[in-house]
């Protein structure tokens, strides 16, 4: 069997497993399948772990964006923990965006959120830059009783004379739990995509940040909306049925 068709397979097989289990499973396949690690990794999006940066002490989510080989980058120190002498970093100038989106993203979560992790990665690319903006929060994670967001927003900026074309993606994993001697448990898991492209004004490098948090913004009221339809749909039967 090709390395193309065991790939296809494992993505088909994630597909059909519980997207709660998905990093379970996903430990299962690289176990079994090793050379499938780097592509699996970089194309399956699963709940965000949490990590507290050494220098800083503040939290910070981990995903395959500021992962070389089996270390992290933290956004605050912008250091690997464990450490590595020749781990990839962004240029100076994309730092200091990167810097400036933590600090607004960090306003963002706590308005929005009122609480959780928030971490925002840029990288280079040859033509502008790209990054992610990630954004978790879990109520009483473990217990039968549970809920758990996360939002994984990827965009790439292409700049030009006075704009910049910008492309996001944005993944919302949601889980939701309940569970009680009268109730039984009651598992509902699911993950949505949604993309957009714009092309906006840019006076200066700070326009960046500001026009990736209103697309980001954005997205997020749309999707939670969607969200919020769903499960109020999803609530009839079950009120109905009991």
């Amino acid at each position: 069997m090709s390395q193309d068709v065991q790939f296809d397979s494992a993505l088909d097989l994630l597909r059909r497993l519980p997207p709660n289990q998905t990093t379970l499973t996903l430990s299962h396949l690289t176990t079994l399948s090793p050379h499938l690690s780097e592509d699996l990794l970089s194309s399956v999006d699963q709940p965000l772990l949490t990590r507290r940066c050494p220098s800083s002490g503040k939290d910070y989510l981990l995903c395959d964006y500021n992962r070389d080989g089996d270390s992290y980058r933290s956004p605050w120190s912008n250091e690997f923990d464990p450490a590595l002498e020749d781990g990839t970093v962004p240029s100076e100038r994309v730092r200091k965006l990167e810097v400036a989106a933590n600090e607004a993203f960090e306003v963002y979560r706590e308005l929005y959120y009122e609480g959780g992790v928030g971490s925002t990665y840029f990288w280079d690319l040859d033509e502008g830059f790209a990054g992610v903006v990630l954004l978790k929060k879990a109520v009483n994670p473990g217990s039968k009783s549970s809920a758990n967001w996360d939002s994984i927003h990827v965009f790439e900026v292409l700049e030009k004379a006075r704009t910049a074309h910008y492309k996001l993606t944005s993944t919302v994993i949601l889980h939701l739990g309940a569970g009680g001697e009268s109730l039984g448990e009651m598992n509902l898991s699911g993950n949505m995509t949604r993309q957009v492209e714009a092309d906006l004004q840019v006076e200066s490098d700070a326009s960046h940040v500001v026009n990736v948090g209103r697309l980001v913004e954005d997205m997020e009221l749309k999707m939670r909306n969607l969200l919020r339809e769903y499960l109020t749909h999803t609530r009839t039967p079950c009120l109905l049925s009991g």
